[in-house]
This record gives C-alpha cells, structure tokens and sequence, in this order.
C-alpha cells in the first residue's frame, strides 16, 4: 500500500528529492511568503481551504501555486481580455498575399525544383541535422475517446493508431537517407509535446508498442505548461478544495516548453539545425518532410510552412499572408466577404487569399535558440468556457450550465510577425496528399475518421495507379482503396514492384511482395 501511494505522489510530482520519501509540508517561511505574494496580487482566496488539508494535499497545491506568479496571471489575463488598441485606431489594417519570393507551390513548380529541395532535405537528415517536434497534448474528447488523440485508430485495414502512420514515416525518411548517402544508423529525434492530461497515456501507449520501431533513445516524451483557468471576475478558480483549476497553455505553449524541457537543450546537443512541428490529428502529415526541409533551408528562412489552398471563399480557415507588411496568420472570421472573395489579379481563377493554415511549420534551429528574447511578446488568447469549481464560500463543487471563466491560451503561430519578410516562406502543397484534420465524432461526414481513413485509402490507390498498378473492386467507393504502409512508401516512391499487378480492393500494401 505504502509503495502505491508513493508511486502516486510520484506521478503527481509530490515527492521529495529523496527517493520515495513523500513530500512534506512547506516551511512556515515558505507558506507565509507565498500566501503574501498572491495577497499583493488579490488572489490569496486560493489558500481558503489550506488548512484543512491533508500533508500530501496541502505540498501539492503549494507545489502549484509556487509554479505561478499571480502578479503575471494577472497581467496577461487584463492584456488578453482587454487588449491594448492601436495607437493609430484611425489606421486601416492592410492585407496582402506573401510576395512571390517568399512562396513556392508543389502545385505549380518543376519537378526539378521539387527534386532538388527533396535531395537537401535529405542530405540534412543523413547528417543528423534534421528533427521533429510533434504536438499531441489533445485528448479524443470530440471522437468520443479520452485517450489522447495520437492513440487514436481511424479505422484502416491495418488498425494503425494516429502515432503509428507518424512514426513509420520517421522510419522511412531514415531510411531514404541512409538509401541516398550510403551511412549507416541515421535518425530523427522525435521529440512528442503532450499535455498533464495525456503525458502518462502518451508514453504507455509508445512503450506497449515498442516506440513503433524507432529507438528509444530517440524519441522524447514532454509536457506543456499549464495556466489556471480565471472566474469571470478575474479570479483564479479551484478545481477541488485541494487543486487549482488549470487548462494547457495551447499550442503556443511548444516554445516555452522546449526551454523548460530541455528539449532545446538536447536539439544543440545532436547539432539540430531544422526543426519540422506539426499536430498529431492530421492523417496525411509527411513528417520531417525532405521537400519541405530542403526548401526552407535553400531559402535561409527562420520560420517556413505549409499551406493548403483555400477551397473556396466561404471556407473556415485561417490565411497564411502578410498583414500590415508582416507574415500573419488572419482567422476567416475577421476577413469580410468581399476580401475573401478577392480573385488574384494574375490567376483570376484563383482567389486572392487562399494560402490556407494547416499548423504545419518549419523553424531554423538559430531562431529557437532566441526563445528567450521574444516568448514575453507572444499574446494570450482568451477562451470562454464552462469550468467546474469550488465555491469559495461553501467548498461545494459548481459545474456551471453556461460559461463561467475563461481559459488563457497562446497559438503557435503568433510569433510569425516578430519575423520580417526575408526570413519566412510558405509552401502551398496539395490538400489530398498532405492534408486531412481529424477533428469530429465518426458520421460526421467531414474531418472524421471515416475520412481520415478514406483520404490515406485514396492516396494509396494512386500512388499504385501512377506505376501502373491495377485497383479492382467489386465493393462499395469507400472499398476502392488501397493502404500503404509508410515503411513501404513516404510519398509513393518505391513502389515499381506493383507495375502491372492487380490490387484487390481494399488492401494493405505493408512489404514488397
């Protein structure tokens, strides 16, 4: 019984420094000191039930609100829900597409452009330059799971999870290089983001699965930060009497989390130099993806990334262009219809603006390295929600029919406009090959794991088309299909040993046979 309750308190971070010794309460200093400092900032009703606490309850909420500075929270929760005006209010917001020079398009380049980023790219990885941050700390809430997300099964032959397709096309980009440079024992750390919720789930699904082939060594598991939730009324909420209502910091998290991780730290140590991020929940992401890494670093940008283009002007999208002569990130939302139906002036049976955000970036490692000169900038988003709480005065537990409090967020991609012009760059790839968000519950009929899986089945039906492979089905078009497994092909390459054969659909395409 003893060793459970200590392996709890591990998992909650309540031990002490010496091995399996639990935590004790915090000094009469340190306590004082603390209750102090979130008085001065009008939060110090967090302590209302601390006397009341057992020893292990009362270490971990110290540990907590110890981990904040209600000074900051409060600060960035008034910047968030009142954000500062323009100096010049009078000043019409100006928005245009990236200029050409800092664009390219798999659509629309040569193949010997494409050839040549491909080569680079995996040039940089035979030399150990190349790595993957993936952000995964999402639970299946929407799918009906609370597993996290990259655990998720959408349903193909194979019954592959989310992080299996992910980590065999690590595999198989390891592979091609070794294949084009003759080297031996090459890889790509992967290193996964999670969240508190699913940090635990994470690594026991990669451990029950053998890390899906790749080395230990080379894949590691961390956490984003976490940020109280606010009451309407600007204080910090208490999930129980004993914990603090907290929520991740979102996506925009992942730069802060590299340094607190030491993730940064073991980046310098392999000599990373590019650095591919993205989010788990798209099925057709190619990881650590050699066009793209070769393109952004034959342009020396510090940020690059990956669009999609806009399938029409009512779309719900953000727009990656520039705003106000800076690369942005501008949500539908606060574009108006004529805007968004603007036709460009060069293509005019294209739109304007349709460089669409799929998360989906590329980072020079210099830029990392000046994490510290500009995370403080990076602005906090506010999200309305619905949060369980402790009534202060009654320490019973509320779960509020409407929104409550907010929840303090940051995006990924708030930090494009601390960058000029010169070092960004976007690539506009095609939606089908690289691109299908699982977002919704099944039967949705869009973003869900039907067409999750329907997407990869598709993807893998041409690839054996275009070497002149036969795909014959007597089914239904949702078994016209074909899954390739990613330790086959990456991106359809490899593939010349179904020439000429029939492909009863569906099918798993999983070794050359």
């Amino acid at each position: 019984m003893a060793a459970t309750f200590n392996n709890l308190l591990d998992k909650l971070h309540l031990t002490s420094k010496e091995e399996g010794v639990p935590a004790a309460e915090p000094t009469e200093g340190a306590l004082k000191e603390l209750r102090q400092k979130y008085a001065q900032a009008g939060q110090d009703h967090v302590f209302t039930f601390y006397d009341d606490l057992s020893t292990a309850e009362k270490a971990g909420l110290f540990e907590r609100l110890k981990s904040f500075d209600p000074k900051h929270i409060n600060e960035i929760t008034e910047k968030a829900v009142h954000p500062a005006q323009s100096s010049d209010e009078s000043q019409k917001t100006s928005l245009e597409p990236l200029p050409e020079a800092a664009t390219a398009s798999i659509l629309d380049s040569g193949d010997e452009d494409i050839q040549s980023w491909y080569t680079s790219g995996l040039e940089y990885v035979s030399k150990g330059q190349v790595a993957v941050v993936l952000m995964a700390g999402g639970q299946g809430t929407r799918l009906g799971s609370s597993d996290p997300k990259g655990c998720f099964n959408i349903g193909l032959p194979s019954q592959k999870s989310l992080f299996q397709i992910q980590a065999e096309r690590i595999w198989r980009v390891q592979q091609l290089a070794e294949k084009q440079s003759g080297k031996k024992d090459i890889f790509i750390p992967w290193y996964v983001m999670t969240s508190g919720p699913t940090r635990r789930a994470t690594e026991q699904f990669f451990e029950e699965h053998d890390y899906f082939g790749l080395q230990k060594d080379n894949v590691s598991i961390f956490e984003q930060g976490v940020l109280p939730c606010i009451s309407n009324d600007g204080k910090i909420l208490l999930e129980s009497k004993s914990k603090v209502a907290v929520a991740p910091d979102g996506n925009g998290g992942i730069y802060q989390a590299l340094l607190t991780s030491n993730v940064r730290t073991d980046m310098r140590k392999r000599g990373i130099q590019h650095v591919h991020a993205y989010c788990v929940d798209n099925c057709l992401v190619k990881v650590a993806d050699p066009v793209f890494i070769g393109f952004a670093a034959s342009k020396d940008v510090d940020i690059a990334t990956k669009a999609v283009r806009k399938r029409n002007a009512k779309e719900s999208v953000g727009l990656i262009l520039q705003k106000n002569g800076k690369p942005d990130v501008v949500e539908y939302s606060e574009i108006d219809d004529a805007t968004a139906e603007t036709k460009d002036p060069k293509q005019p049976d294209l739109l304007k603006f349709r460089a669409a955000n799929i998360v989906n970036h590329y980072y020079s490692f210099r830029f990392l390295e000046s994490i510290e000169d500009w995370a403080h900038r990076l602005p906090h988003h506010v999200a309305r929600k619905k949060i369980p709480h402790v009534d202060i005065q009654t320490g019973e537990t509320i779960k509020p029919e409407k929104p409550n409090g907010i929840k303090l967020e940051q995006f990924v991609f708030d930090v494009f406009p601390l960058l000029s012009l010169e070092k960004f760059a976007c690539m506009e790839v095609k939606r089908e090959d690289e691109f299908s968000p699982l977002k919704n519950a099944k039967g949705t009929g869009e973003d869900d794991p039907d067409t999750s899986k329907q997407d990869i089945l598709n993807q893998g039906r041409r690839w054996v088309q275009n070497v002149g492979g036969i795909v014959e089905s007597e089914g239904t078009p949702e078994e016209t299909g074909v899954e390739v497994s990613p330790l086959v092909s990456y991106g359809g390459e490899g593939l010349e040993f179904l020439s000429s054969r029939t492909i009863k659909a569906p099918a798993v395409i999983e070794k050359e046979d």
